[in-house]
């Protein structure tokens, strides 16, 4: 299978399941993926995401399996997400779909970016596959259709929403793992996440629109949604849905 998959994430703050879990299941499919981010240097996983102790404040669970751990410590170590593109270098005639990855860090370089609007702008007029998961969805709200009155690309449309409900509100610093004088992300600290993604969401997908929003979900039970042209995923505990619905819709 050779189509083309533009995968983009942050330099400020990966969560390190959301690049994991859709990029193991849309390569071992046999898709070709380019990576890309702001400055075109590896995305590294925030040190929250990779710490398999570590109990979300807001569901009170551990969220990191140590399995998936172990595998983001063997894709940082044998290379495989190094040299990335740069997000403002990518040209969305050269790909066939556009996958978006979460983390906290991804409201600073990602979702409010020209060029990611741009791509994402691109793919939706010429009917390619988008892909968001949990914060990234906001760059779907923020892309706007010049030829609807410059509504949100996802008006009307079934998408999925990180809930508000288990937004952080206490101070968050977006630490990173193998960090280097040339890739140090940013010691910015914010109050909990920059913006509450599920009001901008519906927000973004008007009344006729449907957002999942769901509290409730978890591994066992995740939240991911196909409307054409979008595939997209609530948080962490759908990373894996959110790979397997992409593979069997760009498999189609």
């Amino acid at each position: 299978m050779n189509r083309k998959i533009l995968c983009i994430a942050s330099n400020y703050g990966l969560w390190a399941e959301e690049l994991q879990a859709p990029w193991d299941a849309l390569k071992n499919a046999g898709f070709e993926l380019t990576l890309a981010t702001k400055f075109g240097k590896t995305p590294l996983p925030m040190v929250i995401s990779m710490d398999a102790e570590m109990i979300d404040p807001k569901q009170n669970y551990k969220v990191n399996p140590p399995e998936v751990v172990n595998r983001v410590n063997e894709l940082l170590q044998n290379g495989e997400w190094d040299n990335p593109i740069k997000i403002e270098e990518a040209n969305m005639n050269d790909f066939d779909a556009i996958v978006m990855v979460g983390g906290p860090g991804s409201p600073l370089d990602i979702t409010g970016n020209p060029f990611v609007h741009r791509l994402l702008l691109e793919a939706f007029r010429s009917n390619k596959v988008i892909g968001a998961i949990c914060y990234t969805m906001a760059a779907l709200a923020q892309t706007r259709n010049p030829e609807n009155n410059n509504k949100s690309i996802i008006w009307g449309k079934k998408v999925c929403a990180h809930p508000h409900a288990w937004d952080f509100d206490s101070d968050l610093s977006y630490d990173l793992v193998n960090t280097t004088s040339a890739n140090k992300g940013t010691d910015l600290v914010t109050q909990g996440f920059v913006f509450p993604l599920q009001y901008l969401v519906e927000d973004a997908a008007g009344p006729n629109g449907t957002v999942l929003a769901d509290e409730t979900a978890n591994r066992e039970k995740p939240c991911v949604a196909y409307d054409f042209p979008f595939v997209t995923a609530l948080s962490v505990e759908s990373s894996m849905a959110y790979g397997k619905l992409l593979v069997e819709v760009l498999s189609n």
